[in-house]
């Protein structure tokens, strides 16, 4: 018979405490970002790196695309934080359409931009629960140049819309140079090996234009009832 000591039960009840409180933090993450978010306006979610310079080409094109987005229409949301999403939010900012943060709480990196507006600034703790809010919400999505959390987001995105677990909404590639080799290997490897289909590769369009990729995203949507995607 396995006879545990005090100071090991205690070490367990410890931990299912740790866990038990763990889903209370996550439940009023989600609660409070639905909240929050149910009440911007239909929205594109700008994703790139966060270490994108403001002299960075990538960086004044993310400004103008936002720019783009909002005459027509579109608030913009962004992971809240520099680079990429800064500019984002500062192309939003700057032709006065709404500008949402979904930051999240990183050592040495993360930290909120100046150009979210003060009622749509969320704050997370938990990367999952700050990805609902961007699937659920955004209406679109503008894929930046970026490192390994960008390629996440536009992967994950794409699986969710071929999956049918959301509803498909217009994804644009911005940025060619940078992107091209992933495109020519999704259709040499991907492609070929019959893991995706052709309609797959048309889930998304890549374009470096940023007036191009704003009207793509409004003739989506055009004549369209716009909802959350899930």
């Amino acid at each position: 018979m396995n006879i545990k000591t005090i100071s090991e039960l205690k070490q367990e009840l410890t931990a299912s405490q740790e866990d038990l409180w763990r889903v209370f933090r996550i439940m009023a993450e989600f609660v409070e970002g639905f909240e929050t978010m149910s009440k911007i306006k239909p929205s594109i979610a700008i994703f790139g790196s966060a270490r994108t310079r403001p002299s960075n080409k990538y960086y004044k094109m993310s400004v103008r695309v936002a720019k783009e987005l909002s005459k027509k229409g579109f608030g913009i949301i962004t992971g809240g934080g520099p680079g990429i999403m800064e500019a984002a939010n500062r192309g939003a900012h700057e032709a006065n359409g709404s500008s949402t943060g979904v930051n999240i709480e990183l050592p040495h990196e993360q930290y909120a931009n100046k150009y979210i507006d003060s009622d749509k600034l969320l704050n997370f703790r938990y990367f999952f629960v700050r990805k609902v809010m961007f699937f659920k919400y955004a209406q679109g999505y503008i894929i930046m140049p970026g490192g390994f959390g960008t390629i996440d987001e536009f992967f994950e995105v794409l699986t969710l819309i071929q999956t049918g677990k959301t509803e498909r909404v217009p994804i644009v590639v911005m940025g060619k140079e940078y992107w091209q080799p992933l495109m020519d290997w999704l259709k040499k490897y991907m492609l070929n090996f019959n893991f995706i289909e052709d309609f797959d590769m048309e889930l998304f369009k890549v374009t470096d234009d940023p007036k191009e990729a704003a009207q793509i995203i409004f003739d989506f949507h055009k004549g369209k009832t716009i909802r959350p995607n899930f």
